[in-house]
């Protein structure tokens, strides 16, 4: 993954690959949790969520038709 694999900074457009895609930006060091929450108009709130849905459930719990499903477990 490089910083071209990231989502573009004036995404408006939420699917779950671009989500993920800044979670694992972050994780792997191309960008910094205050540059990605500053980047993509994020709360720290949110991005928490993303990242603990990809932890406990990979990519698919950010789907937006996926939230209560994996919300419950």
């Amino acid at each position: 993954m490089s910083r071209a694999d990231l989502p573009s900074a004036n995404t408006r457009r939420w699917v779950a690959s671009r989500k993920a895609a800044v979670v694992k930006g972050v994780a792997y060091g191309l960008l910094s949790l205050n540059e990605a929450l500053e980047t993509y108009g994020l709360s720290e709130e949110e991005f928490d969520a993303w990242r603990g849905a990809v932890e406990k459930h990979g990519e698919a719990a950010l789907k937006a038709t996926a939230l209560k499903k994996y919300r419950q477990l």
